[in-house]
């Protein structure tokens, strides 16, 4: 334990227990109802806890320039897996997704490999060609090329949430590999294009942009979510209902032990809870990013800075959901929910 970050890992051990106490409390109505077991959930996240903590010490055992080395063979499995989920017979549909291998009453998605694998050949990319990423044309449209190659097949499933994680990981990598600053403004401009398109596609997404900017004109339909988000919000005050007290957990507010925990928070602990949920997180990250800074190896500094930009983004992309600062995407809480 010498080697590790005392304070990263007491961090997410404490924000991943405190996961496990507010699953519990979220969703023991509906488990109840569902499967006539109020602890369903809560014993689900207890086991994936478990594996997960003995995942992440043997995962942790592995030199990083393992991953330096094998960076082409793990981007093309993420690629193979992508593709064979969007078999019907091998990939399983899930809230109108195939995104899913099912094993039994258990899920993977292959994304969340991806997500990680792009990462690995990126930073491995950047670590090669650092004096070539100021020539557009060869040094950053190949691995943009790649990028937006993935993002349409995610898109296929589809996932939107995910794919917006997977090509904004990647926007921050180039940023901090030096690529101009106009040039990210240019794909900005491509990029709204992109979303305007998606949206003209898929009516339901058209819709969520509605709701986000007015949820009372479909407060049952498209803006029920963030309604009753807000009403959990609403009422936590300074420290909150008390635990187990939530009202919206009453099968008002839609996913309240996944997409929107965090609303539960805030009813039953309050402006505190949030506030203390908000210091672990920032903890993690802000550990996560000093260790891309001090680390003197170029691939270690990227890959490190990658992982700890794809959590930042993802954690404040549910949050904002959350609170009504963006559409609904879709995207859990991670250690959390």
């Amino acid at each position: 334990m010498k080697k590790v970050n005392l304070v990263l890992f007491i961090s997410i051990i404490l924000i991943s227990i405190f996961g496990i106490v507010m699953i519990y409390s979220a969703s023991n109505i509906w488990a109840d109802y569902k499967y006539n077991d109020s602890l369903k959930y809560v014993k689900n996240q207890a086991m994936f806890f478990i594996i997960g903590i003995f995942l992440m010490i043997t995962i942790s055992k592995i030199n990083y320039k393992w991953y330096y080395k094998n960076a082409n063979k793990i981007l093309l499995l993420c690629f193979i897996l992508l593709i064979l989920v969007l078999i019907p017979g091998i990939g399983s549909v899930r809230n109108g997704s195939r995104s899913w291998f099912g094993f039994g009453p258990f899920g993977i998605q292959p994304s969340e490999f991806a997500k990680l694998g792009l990462i690995i050949f990126t930073s491995r990319y950047l670590t090669n060609n650092e004096n070539n990423l100021k020539n557009i044309k060869t040094g950053v449209l190949p691995i943009l090329g790649l990028t937006l190659l993935m993002f349409v097949i995610i898109m296929l499933q589809p996932d939107f949430g995910t794919g917006t994680v997977l090509v904004m990981s990647i926007i921050g990598l180039l940023f901090v590999g030096g690529v101009s600053i106009k040039f990210f403004l240019k794909i900005a401009l491509v990029g709204v294009a992109l979303v305007v398109g998606l949206i003209a596609i898929a009516p339901y997404r058209l819709s969520r942009i509605i709701s986000f900017i007015d949820p009372w004109k479909d407060p049952l339909g498209s803006g029920f979510q963030i309604i009753q988000s807000l009403y959990a919000i609403g009422p936590g005050g300074l420290f909150g209902m008390g635990f187990g007290n939530s009202i919206q957990k009453h099968f008002y507010l839609p996913e309240p032990q996944t997409d929107f925990i965090f609303s539960i928070i805030s009813e039953e602990f309050g402006f505190m809870g949030v506030i203390i949920v908000s210091i672990l997180f920032l903890t993690i990250i802000i550990s996560s990013f000093n260790i891309s800074h001090k680390t003197n190896n170029l691939f270690a500094k990227y890959l490190s800075f990658g992982i700890a930009f794809q959590f930042s983004f993802q954690t404040v992309l549910n949050l904002m959901v959350v609170v009504g600062l963006i559409p609904v995407t879709g995207y859990a809480l991670l250690l959390y929910s």
